[in-house]
């Protein structure tokens, strides 16, 4: 329903905008959601999306705008923008929003609108913009209520309503003592339900669930997925509460990491093909399909070695595509379900055979099943043929062990992977039915070798 909501919005406002109805395109554009206007801005011309962007009067629907737009969008639009129009937007904007859209922005603008901005705002951007992108530092938000353990609840109130008008997260108050370090956290519920000359050090959670600055954002993800809290307090080496990284981030962090993943398990590196160029993307692929060229390559020099063997059985190389066909499937399988079970935290890399041996066990029943049926297949097709129950078992058994193979693999290397700290991702896709595809031929043609006397 919301799919065919916003087809038809990015429709009427690319009708409106060849008419040049200004009148009801002002109208249409103010009363749309800033998140639904940025999918409409990513089928349209920049000149399109710039005349769209000076119609919207409220300049907090603007800063959502911009905030909202994919990364190849925004590079584009961002270029008409001048350093003034840039600091007027940025007021109304999440510091880590700032950060990240000046760390998008060409070097001589970013620093322009760095000079420019007042002292308080550009030392906190460029204190997050120290950060890699991938870490807790990289996406916190500088913004939090902290308080001291000593004021009482009434107090603590007061100051919200006084100091923390803005903040983008009064769900939980973190308390810190006299040096800024992390002692507690106070929920709102909390504090609205007790005494109002209570102190915060008295009622206060003092089991607290935070992260190192240097922890990397999927880390950060899990943790607040696991544990359901709505922020996650980010603290230094010493303990010192930094910022926070609240819910909203974590779903884009889940959303990024998903889709880097399945990218890279497709071998097509780990970004979108409309942010890359054609050259780009060729020289992104080229090394998976050369992997899989060569993965071919040896499968057929395998086939050849056993030319004998497909003279006197020239059916042999009927079952080639099922047998090498089933075994990629459970390997892409058993690599797709590994992969994302470690990126989400499902799985753990300590836990290697554990895993590994219960995905193996899958391809072995379902090695037995499908050997059992194709060698069927293959007994009832060439029955008249000689020895056609040695064929029949040869397929069953290539069938058989092309599966368990594919199963251990597709699962023992990721996992490997996760435990060296290198990207489970990069060992699925082309990599893992390339080796799969040269075990099947070599093991097929070696047990029907054997089995048929060859």
């Amino acid at each position: 329903m919301s799919d065919d909501r916003n087809k038809i919005l990015e429709e009427t406002i690319k009708r409106l905008l060849r008419r040049g109805a200004v009148t009801n395109l002002r109208k249409i554009i103010n009363k749309t959601h800033a998140a639904d206007l940025s999918l409409v801005f990513r089928n349209l011309s920049v000149t399109s999306q710039r005349k769209l962007y000076d119609m919207i009067e409220d300049q907090e629907q603007k800063a959502v705008l911009l905030s909202e737009l994919s990364e190849y969008t925004f590079t584009d639009l961002i270029e008409t923008f001048e350093v003034d129009e840039l600091l007027e937007v940025f007021q109304f904007m999440p510091s880590d929003d700032v950060a990240d859209i000046i760390a998008d922005l060409p070097k001589e603008k970013a620093d322009a609108v760095l000079e420019k901005m007042n002292n308080e705002e550009s030392e906190e951007v460029e204190d997050l913009l120290s950060y890699d992108d991938d870490t807790a530092g990289g996406i916190m938000v500088p913004d939090f209520v902290a308080l001291d353990e000593d004021i009482a609840a009434r107090d603590a109130i007061e100051s919200l309503q006084k100091d923390y008008p803005d903040v983008e997260m009064p769900f939980y108050l973190y308390v810190v003592d006299d040096h800024e370090r992390l002692v507690g956290v106070v929920s709102l519920r909390q504090l609205v339900v007790v005494k109002p000359c209570t102190p915060l050090k008295e009622f206060m959670t003092t089991d607290i669930f935070s992260v190192r600055t240097d922890m990397d954002q999927e880390e950060v993800a899990k943790l607040v997925a696991r544990y359901d809290i709505l922020a996650v307090p980010v603290v230094d080496d010493n303990n010192r509460l930094m910022g926070i990284v609240t819910v909203d981030d974590v779903i884009d962090i889940f959303r990024q990491e998903a889709t880097e993943d399945i990218l890279k398990m497709a071998g097509v590196g780990d970004e979108f093909v409309e942010t890359q160029s054609v050259v780009s993307s060729t020289r992104t692929r080229i090394p998976w399909l050369f992997a899989s060229c060569i993965g071919g390559i040896v499968a057929f020099f395998i086939i050849g070695h056993f030319e004998i063997s497909l003279r006197k059985v020239a059916y042999l190389a009927a079952f080639i595509p099922v047998i090498m066909g089933m075994g990629g499937n459970v390997g892409i399988q058993s690599s797709t379900i590994v992969v994302r079970g470690l990126a989400t935290g499902r799985l753990v890399a300590n836990d290697l055979w554990a895993v590994v041996g219960k995905e193996l066990s899958i391809g072995l029943i379902l090695g037995l099943f499908y050997g059992g049926l194709i060698g069927f297949v293959a007994h009832l097709r060439f029955g008249d043929a000689h020895s056609s129950a040695m064929l029949a078992t040869s397929v069953g058994l290539a069938v058989l062990s092309s599966m368990s193979i594919a199963a251990l693999m597709g699962s023992l290397v990721p996992m490997i992977f996760g435990r060296i700290n290198i990207d489970p991702a990069v060992a699925t896709g082309p990599f893992v039915t390339t080796s799969v595809d040269i075990v099947s031929v070599y093991f097929y043609f070696r047990i029907a070798s054997y089995l048929l006397g060859l």
